[in-house]
Order: C-alpha cells, then structure tokens, then sequence
C-alpha cells in the first residue's frame, strides 16, 4: 500500500477509536474556548479529502451533497449529530479510503483539475492532493485529541 494512504488510514484508526470511546454527547459538545466539536472535524476530514481527490478529478464523490455542505471549509456544527449519523460516519470511515485505494490503484483520478488551496497550497495532481489530506487529517487529529482533553478537563 502507497505510505501517504497507510498513514491516512492510522489517523482514520484513531478517529474511529475516539468515536467509539465517547458519548453522542461529548461528541456534539463544543467546550468553552472552541469553535467547533469532534464529530465535525471528524466528517470534515471526510468531506476534505472527498473533496480534494474525487471533486478535483471530476468524480463523483462519496458523501451526500448535504453532508459535504455542512462540513465543507468554512462551516461550523449547527446542530448536534445523532448516534445513528455518528454510527454512519464511523462506519465510511475507513472504507472511504480503502475505495480511493482501490480507484487511485486503478488511474481513476486521471482528470485531476490543478487547484490552489485557500492556504496556498498548489495540487497538481493526485499525489499532491493525497499529501495535503494528510496534512489536513494530521491536523484535525490534533484539534480532536485537544477537544477531547477539554472535554475530560471540564
């Protein structure tokens, strides 16, 4: 398996850990000094990396287009998720990586329409886009291991 896709899928792991250790509750709760709560910044990562792979090769992409606008850069949680969504999104997590797996296997991100991110990020390519979802995962890790610190310290 190519690094990049075996190092997205340890952080999926981790995701998937959190989602299985807390409460819809904790999930949903924003603590004081935050903006947003684990579950979003889960399913965003989720919409992201939908987004920077399959939209920017001009494919279909995996999630609803309701859920990709609620989640999508530049959104904040409107109303809690339930444990059934949350069930749902725990459940794509790693299959969602393991369906571009098989479609980056396969040449199916051939179309790939170059795109500078709002951070400055230049993707060429594919490759390009499947190192910044790292990064971005990588980061969004870091905001949920920091709520969920905030949660057990409240």
């Amino acid at each position: 398996m190519d690094i990049r896709l075996a190092h997205n899928k340890c952080t999926r792991a981790h995701f998937v850990a959190i989602l299985e250790e807390l409460s819809t509750t904790d999930l949903n709760k924003i603590p004081v000094g935050f903006s947003n709560n684990i579950i979003w910044n889960i399913v965003h990562c989720m919409v992201t990396q939908q987004g920077l792979t399959y939209g920017l090769a001009g494919l279909e992409q995996h999630m609803s287009k309701g859920t990709i606008l609620f989640y999508k850069h530049g959104t904040r949680p409107e109303k809690d998720v339930s444990s059934g969504e949350i069930e749902e999104f725990k459940n794509q997590l790693i299959p969602q990586l393991d369906q571009m797996t098989s479609d980056y296997q396969n040449d199916k991100f051939d179309n790939f329409k170059e795109y500078t991110t709002s951070t400055g990020y230049l993707l060429r390519n594919i490759d390009d886009a499947m190192n910044l979802v790292n990064i971005h995962d990588g980061i969004h890790l870091g905001y949920v291991l920091a709520l969920r610190k905030a949660l057990k310290d409240a």
